[in-house]
């Protein structure tokens, strides 16, 4: 059976422009440029975060700064050679744009409106680090290995908190996990031997919703005749919107 790699990585963001959008590159005579979305949290704060789209998809006229818009598409990351250095790029590929029709009304993060959820189902591919703050709050980092069509993976860091945090701690390289979360942007200073510093900025994925995948348990519904393909795709429907549900009562951050 064909893998659907669409089901592995799977992001919705709702968001204005802040930025003028940028050349990024040209693959078969298609260019792609990016731009900056701030996208609201249920804080009131906001996260920053890179859109890399097709030229394909909007008028030269649609992007313009504080134009708000949904985006669809997938989480992705690619390796960038500076300085001598391998850098992770983390860019969220458009694969759809709508653009709101009230572009008067400020978009207000809420649990009613999906502004920034994430779904992928991947590998740990590095050992989980866990550790807790000064307050005891326990958290532990992963990157997860998202599979892409022409055999490439995505490296997405993660970081999960809580309970969630102490039992992907324990979790050997090589486990299939399937997370759902929101993208955040985090501002932090690297510090250089030479004493200066540098403003930076990090991305990933805070998992509200983390599950083993069972690969006895896959195989077993795969093997299904097709006349219970209706009754599991009900189920799926009924576990998604729950998942949605809990994602969007728990993290509020």
């Amino acid at each position: 059976m064909e893998t659907n790699f669409a089901d592995n990585n799977h992001i919705t963001l709702v968001g204005k422009i802040t930025d003028e959008k940028k050349f990024s590159h040209e693959i078969y005579g298609e260019k792609f440029y990016t731009f900056d979305l701030s996208v609201p949290r249920l804080s009131g704060n906001a996260d920053i975060i890179p859109v890399t789209i097709s030229e394909r998809l909007f008028k030269d006229e649609d992007l313009v700064i504080d134009k708000k818009i949904k985006i669809t598409g997938q989480f992705r990351s690619y390796n960038s050679y500076e300085n001598e250095k391998n850098r992770l790029i983390l860019t969220v590929f458009a694969k759809d744009i709508e653009f709101l029709e009230n572009q008067e009304e400020e978009i207000v993060a809420s649990k009613d409106l999906i502004s920034n959820e994430v779904i992928l189902t991947g590998y740990i591919c590095k050992t989980p680090i866990y550790r807790q703050t000064p307050f005891g709050r326990e958290i532990a980092d992963i990157l997860l290995a998202v599979n892409r069509a022409y055999n490439k993976s995505d490296y997405i860091p993660c970081i999960t908190w809580g309970r969630n945090a102490r039992y992907c701690s324990k979790m050997p390289v090589g486990t299939e996990v399937k997370v759902i979360g929101r993208v955040q942007s985090r501002a932090y200073e690297k510090k250089h031997e030479d004493g200066t510093v540098e403003q930076k900025v990090a991305y990933e994925v805070s998992i509200s919703n983390l599950e083993v995948i069972d690969e006895k348990k896959k195989l077993d519904e795969l093997s299904k005749p097709e006349e219970n393909a209706e009754e599991m795709q009900n189920v799926q429907n009924e576990e998604s919107s729950t998942a949605e549900s809990e994602s969007n009562e728990t993290v509020q951050a």
